[in-house]
This record gives C-alpha cells, structure tokens and sequence, in this order.
C-alpha cells in the first residue's frame, strides 16, 4: 500500500473495489425494481447486487451470529470486550455494526474509529469494508495512516493506525469527534495502544456517552478482565481445521529442513501457497538464494516456485504483488513467502495452505544505559505461534510443520508477546505523554508498567534536547517538537536547521531516514552493478549528503518523466526503492506543512556551498550529538562515546565504499548485534561538537579517550565559543537554560 499515496478513486459514479476480493461481478448496475427499492443508509442510495452477495459471504463468518448479544451489550455498557482469533471477522464486522450504532442516534456524540497496529491492515480493511458496507473509500469509510489521509469531514467510520489517534489525542485529548472507539489488535501490545489502553479509562470518565470496544485474541483476556474490571466478554469460538506436524530436532538443521518441506509440498502437487517463518531478514535473503537456486532444478511439469521475499517494510507485498510477480503467479502453481514479521499482515491471504514456522525470532530490545537497540534471538511467544496458525486457509484444511517439539512450544515460549512498552526507546512516548500532560490526562494508569531506566533515560535525553523546563515540565521547545510525528532527535534537528538556515537540506534528510531504505535488497551477482550506480549519488561529506543527492536525483526525474512507468524505470536501473522514494516525498511535503503552519523560518535551499555544509552538520549536531564515534585505530573501528561497544561502518556507508576513515562521526542508527554495523554516517569535528553539545551532557559522559580528547579540544576553544547556547534555535523558539530532570 505504500506505493498508493493517496485515496483510490472514490468518485460516486464508480466505487473501488480492493483486489484482494473476488470483484467478478465487476463494479454492477444497482438493482432497479419495479417497486421498493432498498436503499443504503449511510448514502441514501439503492444497494448494488454486490452488497447482497458480499452479505452472505458475511454472514457465514463466525462473528455473526454474535451481532444481536453485541449491539445488545453496546446499548446497556460502556465498554465491551470480544475475544476472537483472526478470521472470525471482528476487524471487519464490529465496526460496521459500530457504524450502524452511531446512525441510529444521528451521530449525536460522532462517529467510529478503529485502530491498528499495521498501517498496511488498516487499509485494507478500509477498502474491504468500504465494499462490504456498499460505500466509497475516502467518504463515508476512510483510513489515516502515517503521512496519508483518506478521509473527510463526513466519513462515518475510519481505520486508523494506534499511532494516528495516539496523535490526535493532541489536538483533541477527550476525541469529541467518535462516539465509538474500537482497538483492535491488542494482543500486539505497541506502545501506542498501550498508551491508549490507559488514557481511554479518564476519557471514559470525562465522557459517559462514549464507547469502548477492545478486540483481542484469547490470550489476553484474562488479562485485560483484571485491568477494565467487569466488563461484558464476548467469546467467538472458530475452529481451524489445521493439521500441525511437530518435527522436533529440525531447528538445529532449519535450512535444510525447510529445503526439504518446500520441495516436499511442491513435489506432492497438492495445490496452495507456502509461507515460512523465519526468524531475521539475514535468514529470508540465505533462504531466498538457496530456494531459487535449488527450485531451478524442479520438475517443470509440476510450474516454477515463485519466491516472495518479504522484508519488514515490505508487509504488503502478499497483498499487491508487482505486475510481473502477478502474472508469473497465475501461469505457475505456487507462490512460497519468505517473512520474518509477526503473521498479522498475511492472515488476508486465502491461498496459504501451508505454512513452516522455525518458532524463532529476532526481536530489538533497547538498553538504556548504551541508548542503543540489541538484536536478540528467542522463541516466539505461545499466542504469536497460533496466530500464525490462524493464517492457513479456513475453507480447506491446511498444514503447520513446525520445527520444533510440543514440549518447545509448552516450555520454552511465553504465552504472550512482550508489551513494546517494556522493551523498547521510550522517548517519543514520554514527549508525548508530557503533551498530554498539558490537557490533565498526564497520569496513565499502564497495563504493563515500563522500566524505571528506560523512563530515566527518556527523561534525560528530553533534558539534553531542551524539550523539558526547569521543572521538568514540557518546555516551549518542546511543544514544537512534539507537533512533528518524528523521533525527537530529529524533530531537534528541523528546529535547529531554522537558526543554521538549511530547513530545505533537513526536511529532505528527515523524510529518507523516516521512509523505508531507499536501497533495493539485492539479488546473488547484482552487488557489482548496483555499487556502480550508487556511486553517482555518493557524496563526500557524509551518507546524509547523500540521501539528499538521491533524493534530489528522484525529483528531478520525476520532474522531467512523462509517466510514472519512466520514474519506476530509473528507480529500477538505479537499483532504488521507488516506493520507499514516493513515500519520502510524501513525508517531506506534510513535514514542510508543519514548518508553515507553526510560521518557522524557512531559508532558500543552498545546498552544495561549503556554509551550507557546515550549517547542515550543525543541525544535525544539535540533534544527534548523543550518537558520536571516534575511530580507535585508524582502522575503522569505531568506538561510541557514551559507551564502550566497538562497531564499524555499514558496508554500504559512503566512507567505506570510497575507503575513507573519518576519525570522528555522527552517526543515525546502531544496534549491538553480529555485526554491529554504524548505518548513516557523516563526518563531525570534535570543535563542532563541543560548541553545539550541551556541557552537562559532556560532564555527564563516562571516562574515556574520546571524553580525554574532546576536553583538551574544548580548552583550547575561546570562552565565547564554549558558552555559546544551542537552544536558540529561531525566533519562536525561546532561550531556555542549562536544565536537569528532577524525577519525583
């Protein structure tokens, strides 16, 4: 879905239909009787013959025959809860009953909005209901995900990602435009619902006319019971005709063993796709070379495998597959999916009929005390095995081999996922909850309490950023920081690029590190000519430099294309993501929305001119000048300064492509793993960093060399130049004091 940036056609003389449904009936002629006509009370008009057959489909889901005891339960309570396993329906249905809940009372306390934890489900469920309820995308049914607004003032019911209404809680803290809310995917347990989960119980104080509906898978209930108190339960019982095969001692052997079932599967000629978990996108890109190296010497009687790799932030990919991969896909028999997400993005498909699961994962966890993420291999949890269960076809039986034993599953996985809040950065969540902090609604009562050190730690680096006052409360700055939908370092980078005249540079930067990788994942042998094209983007001051040259090089292509098959085409001979550029576009343009609306300075762009240069380190000091390394050795060996781990450049930096060793850099991403790559570097001088750090944070560092060094740089730097505040950042932007956290 990312490659759609904006609403499907949503005209009233044709209604979109999504193609992930049987639309073979085509968009048809609503039924014109002789005598009553039925018409649709969301539009006002006669129902198409579409509505009918799509309404059987619905009837014969499982939620169903539970729709009588719920709009039963939503008159008499507040809050209700349904407990259902994935396709049962209740992502689709209940907010469609919601809707007719709302119509009934003519939307006196407003309409319904139903969260999300994956943007990709959110659309989609957007378009499917939109089919199912006979509407048009975009009018009486919509979606808002990051950086895209399907919706209007009229749209009854809205998909929105958690994140979304998270965010318009601050605008709106008591969300006086829904009469029901509906959460769902709660067993996902992000940060954002989370966070909702505990704010929505004071909004449900504040306001008795409002409704709460919490859908979950089974796991949680029991949980979730204890949290609301008692409240109704709604059980949806659905059973899976899935045959599990336990094949205990495969995980030590999971290559060879998943080999072995594809090629099994194939070779059988029983119909279906296959999806394989795997645990990290290092195993998908091993699996993906083997399958397709290995598949080329199949029978060709029985079709060619159509591999799927399906990275990260690339869930959609089951969903909309490319032209070629479709038509590949209807000549052959069998598609094999390599993911390593959590299966909720693929339980839409009804072709899975198999599906290996290694019963492994690689999860980030964050350590507070190296502000870094660690890559961590475990078992997946009890609830996320069934889920994944859940993704076989229901008409037809399906199989789950799994490569491990029951005793495993019993034993060694948790009943339930880890909550986001309690393993991940908690600083964007903490300027959040200090903005909320503003309206009364500070104090979240949370399911799961997050760590005490990750919660120091967000405090701290909010104090090193100038987002906090002297008593610790959200600061001037820091209600401007919190208006961009970005990490906070890089909403202190735009703010400070204001003061360092190169807004333009910065809002390029901060939309190609918030989009996904513009970088294509490689095929076997491709490396050699991509490295070729990407050099032409390569700039010597730093891979920051060169994201605004890629950028750059996009809109000028765009600019001068006569078709969007033409910018598809660069992109594709450059060996560049070209809906990872789109969605760039897209984040800069509303980031650039925000700059306006708030009346920020913005300077011609300059970029290229040696100030320019200067002034975009600058900027991006004043952000990220808690993530510097010095190399040790000369080597390349990059030791962080506020901790000891040693990592190197990604392979892909500018530096180690032209095999330059910068001694000091800035650097946007690191995590400690195997290979404990720096990923976006650019170089800094330890005199800028000393103008531009805060000077109790340099205090604040532990001892080392690099502290040794950078001490003797700021003792031969003039007084002015050391007293010299980074605060001021532009006009609107107050002067704020050297301030520390008082934590009560």
């Amino acid at each position: 879905m990312e490659e759609e940036l904006g609403c499907p056609n949503s005209s009233p003389e044709k209604r979109y239909f999504p193609e992930s449904l049987d639309s073979s009936d085509g968009d048809e002629e609503r039924i014109l009787a002789c005598e009553d006509l039925e018409l649709n009370p969301f539009d006002g008009l006669p129902y198409s013959s579409r509505y009918y057959k799509l309404l059987k489909e619905r009837e014969d889901l499982p939620i169903w025959k539970e729709k009588y005891s719920f709009m039963e339960y939503l008159l008499q309570n507040q809050i209700v809860i349904i407990s259902g396993d994935a396709k049962c329906g209740k992502s689709s249905q209940v907010p469609q009953w919601c809707a007719e809940y709302c119509l009934s009372i003519h939307y006196q306390h407003g309409g319904v909005v139903c969260t999300q934890v994956h943007k990709q489900t959110a659309v989609q469920l957007a378009l499917r209901v939109a089919d199912e309820m006979d509407v048009n995308i975009g009018h009486e049914v919509g979606y808002v995900i990051p950086f895209e607004n399907c919706c209007t003032t009229e749209t009854i019911l809205r998909y929105c990602t958690d994140d979304m209404l998270q965010r318009e809680m601050m605008s709106s803290p008591f969300l006086g435009s829904y009469g029901v809310i509906i959460l769902d995917d709660i067993h996902e347990r992000s940060i954002a619902t989370d966070v909702l989960l505990g704010l929505l119980k004071d909004v449900l104080l504040a306001r008795p006319e409002l409704k709460l509906i919490i859908n979950s898978s089974p796991h949680l209930i029991s949980k979730l019971s204890s949290y609301y108190g008692n409240v109704p339960l709604i059980e949806v019982k659905h059973k899976h005709p899935v045959e599990v095969v336990y094949l205990s001692g495969a995980q030590k052997e999971s290559f060879e063993s998943i080999l072995r079932l594809i090629f099994e599967i194939h070779n059988s000629g029983e119909k279906g796709d296959v999806v394989v978990f795997l645990a990290c996108e290092q195993d998908i890109e091993k699996a993906y070379e083997i399958v397709c190296q290995e598949g080329s010497d199949l029978n060709p009687d029985l079709g060619e495998l159509v591999v799927v790799p399906l990275y990260p932030k690339e869930k959609c990919a089951l969903f909309k597959p490319s032209d070629e991969t479709e038509k590949r896909c209807q000549i052959y028999q069998r598609r094999v999916v390599l993911t390593a997400s959590s299966g909720e993005s693929l339980i839409w498909s009804n072709t899975v009929k198999f599906v290996i699961d290694v019963g492994m994962e690689r999860r980030k966890v964050y350590n507070p005390r190296i502000r870094a993420n660690s890559l961590v291999t475990q078992p997946i949890s009890q609830s996320q095995a069934e889920i994944r269960k859940q993704i076989l076809g229901s008409s037809s039986s399906g199989k789950l081999f799994c490569l491990y034993s029951e005793e495993f599953a019993s034993k060694d996985m948790r009943p339930l996922k880890p909550a986001e809040m309690q393993e991940a950065n908690l600083t964007s969540m903490v300027l959040f909850m200090k903005r909320i902090d503003i309206a009364g609604l500070g104090r979240c009562d949370f399911m799961n309490r997050p760590a005490p050190e990750s919660l120091m730690q967000a405090l701290e680096d909010l104090d090193y950023l100038a987002a906090l006052d002297n008593d610790g409360n959200l600061s001037e700055f820091g209600i401007i920081m919190s208006e961009f939908p970005l990490d906070p370092q890089l909403s202190k980078s735009i703010l400070a690029s204001c003061e360092f005249d190169c807004v333009d540079e910065m809002l390029t930067i901060a939309a190609m590190v918030t989009a996904p990788d513009c970088f294509l994942h490689l095929p076997r042998g491709a490396e050699e000519a991509a490295l070729t094209c990407w050099k032409t983007f390569l700039h010597p001051e730093g891979d920051h430099f060169t994201l605004i040259n890629i950028y750059k090089a996009y809109q000028d292509t765009a600019l001068s294309s006569t078709s969007d098959h033409c910018v598809e085409k660069w992109c594709h001979d450059h060996f560049l993501n070209c809906s990872a550029l789109r969605t760039a576009d897209v984040i800069r343009a509303e980031l650039l929305e925000i700059i306006k609306r708030i009346e920020l300075p913005y300077a011609e762009p300059a970029f290229g001119s040696k100030e320019n240069t200067l002034n975009i380190r600058k900027a991006l000091l004043s952000g990220y000048f808690m993530q510097i390394a010095r190399d040790v050795d000369g080597s390349g060996n990059y030791l962080m300064l506020t901790h000891k781990q040693v990592a190197q450049l990604h392979p892909r930096c500018c530096y180690a492509v032209a095999r330059k060793v910068p001694e000091w850099v800035l650097f946007h991403k690191f995590s400690v793993s195997d290979n404990n790559y720096i990923r976006i570097a650019s170089e800094v001088s330890p005199e800028l960093f000393m103008q531009l750090a805060p000077q109790y944070y340099f205090s604040n560092l532990p001892p080392s060399e690099s502290k040794d060094i950078l001490q003797q740089v700021m003792d031969h730097l003039s007084p002015i130049s050391t007293m010299k505040k980074e605060q001021t950042v532009c006009e609107k932007c107050p002067e704020t004091t050297e301030q520390r956290c008082t934590v009560q």
